[in-house]
């Protein structure tokens, strides 16, 4: 038989049973619909993360007490022991570090603001230095940053991040507005631009004030966060160095013993990233692939029962001259093109469903053209797997005792 033939009776035989095959592709649908969805929720996820969680800047990092970016809760409960980061610290980096472009610090709470009409709990309210309006990556879409008198002078002001804004106000214009935050009332000066949610958390509730104004309000019996900007990407790590020894001498850290502050770039951020998206990925892959198993086996089971129908077809074809490999191939050529069907069908889903999401929720999505392929390519696999033993089963068939099956 000619290849053209073998795939005509292929189709054939699908569309003579459209239910049941519909029925046998059900489980690989979903496998590979799963595997698509999958995919592009975490390329898109990643794509995301590199351009919004990661957005320190490649010639910034970060110094804190506490780490910024770990999944080890017993490395956290550790360095609550290490003493805390002061204003004294920040100054004696500030003034030594020659590698360093600037040296900002920030301090954080939650707490209540408030406005004349409305007020919104669980609010970050950030104290920053002035030079953070330059050293940070935050643009201000409305109004301006406070200048350095300004945060010497605890001047009573405050920048709104975008959901504050649109909770405290409503869509009315916040500039020259006041809001109260600790028990004080501040000026709003500048509206931070939308950051929207990573990951189901909203970005755009926060406060920032002064770092004056907010030792004023709250005390300094919290640790800084220092936000470092290295003269140039190229000079990251050696200002890294000059910040270790400019802490560690200050702290009287023998030489020995590790640090007591953890040091956060944009590829910290991105490494645990990697590393939390890749279980995900690994569970959901593994889901998805039970889903095409449990899909390959029932192919399996059908196919065995139409070579059970087919007998007398099988007979008929052997005693007029096809070979146990035409038979073989036959069937082969329909259990592929009924994963082919499923696996297409699949793709499809999935590419709809993500689309579907990213129009519809904040999950990202990045539909890519591999993804497609990888798709295709599980359903092939599907086939062969589970296809060549009920094809063997159909060309080992006697012809003599086939033909006189009822």
């Amino acid at each position: 038989m000619m290849a053209r033939d073998t795939l005509r009776l292929a189709f054939d035989a699908l569309r003579a049973h459209k239910l049941r095959t519909a029925l046998t592709l059900l489980g690989l649908v979903i496998g590979v619909t799963s595997l698509i969805l999958v995919m592009t929720l975490i390329q898109g996820a990643n794509a995301y993360v590199e351009t919004k969680i990661a957005n320190l800047g490649t010639d910034i990092f970060q110094v804190s007490k506490l780490p910024l970016a770990s999944t080890d809760f017993r490395e956290v409960l550790r360095a609550k022991k290490h003493r805390d980061i002061a204003f004294e610290d920040w100054h004696a980096v500030q003034d030594r570090c020659v590698r360093c472009a600037g040296v900002g610090a920030q301090i954080e709470l939650p707490g209540r603001v408030k406005s004349d009409f409305q007020s919104m709990p669980d609010v970050s309210i950030r104290g920053q230095t002035a030079n953070m309006g330059w050293i940070s990556t935050l643009d201000i879409v409305q109004g301006r940053f406070f200048s350095e008198s300004e945060q010497r002078a605890a001047a009573p002001l405050a920048i709104l991040g975008d959901g504050v804004r649109e909770r405290l106000f409503e869509g009315r214009d916040a500039i020259g507005k006041k809001v109260r935050v600790g028990g004080a009332e501040f000026e709003v000066i500048g509206v931070a631009e939308k950051i929207g949610s990573i990951l189901g958390q909203d970005q755009d509730r926060f406060v920032l004030i002064p770092i004056d104004a907010f030792e004023k309000l709250y005390g300094t019996r919290r640790s800084l966060i220092l936000h470092i900007k290295a003269l140039s990407k190229y000079s990251l790590t050696p200002a890294e160095d000059e910040v270790r020894l400019i802490l560690r001498g200050r702290r009287h850290t023998d030489p020995l013993a590790p640090d007591g502050f953890y040091f956060t770039t944009a590829e910290t951020y991105l490494d645990l990233w990697r590393d939390i998206s890749s279980v995900f990925f690994i569970v959901l892959v593994l889901i998805s692939s039970v889903a095409s198993i449990v899909g390959g086996i029932v192919i399996m089971n059908i196919t065995l029962v139409s070579v059970t129908e087919r007998t007398k077809e099988i007979g008929l074809r052997r005693s007029v001259g096809a070979r146990q490999r035409d038979i073989a191939r036959q069937f082969l050529v329909e259990v592929l093109a009924q994963c082919l069907v499923g696996g297409l069908t699949g793709v499809a889903l999935g590419f709809a469903l993500a689309l579907l999401l990213r129009q519809f929720t904040p999950f990202p999505a990045v539909v890519q053209a591999w993804v497609a392929l990888l798709g295709l390519s599980l359903a092939s696999v599907i086939a062969l797997v589970f296809g060549v033993y009920p094809a063997i089963k159909a060309a080992k068939l006697d012809p003599v005792v086939a033909l006189r099956t009822e």
